[in-house]
């Protein structure tokens, strides 16, 4: 199964995520299907690629609990 998730980058103490498309069984920092967006928890700044999230949520992609808010959040999803 795909997920919609979040794959931290960044230095220690100062996190940054991107939003990624992955199989739910690998690692945190895998290798992902497709890069979608990213999202900065410290300047609370969101970049999402509305277009891909659309289309990999329209073919089955189940985003997780926190990507999900995100989302929201953005105007992405209900």
């Amino acid at each position: 199964m795909l997920k919609l998730r979040l794959q931290r980058i960044g230095r220690k103490k100062r996190p940054f995520y991107r939003l990624v498309v992955m199989v739910n069984r690998t690692r945190r920092d895998g290798c992902p299907i497709d890069y979608v967006g990213y999202y900065d928890p410290i300047l609370k700044q969101l970049n999402f690629n509305r277009e891909k999230i659309v289309r990999w949520l329209s073919n089955g992609v189940q985003p997780t609990l926190t990507v999900k808010n995100l989302l929201k959040k953005s105007c992405i999803i209900e």
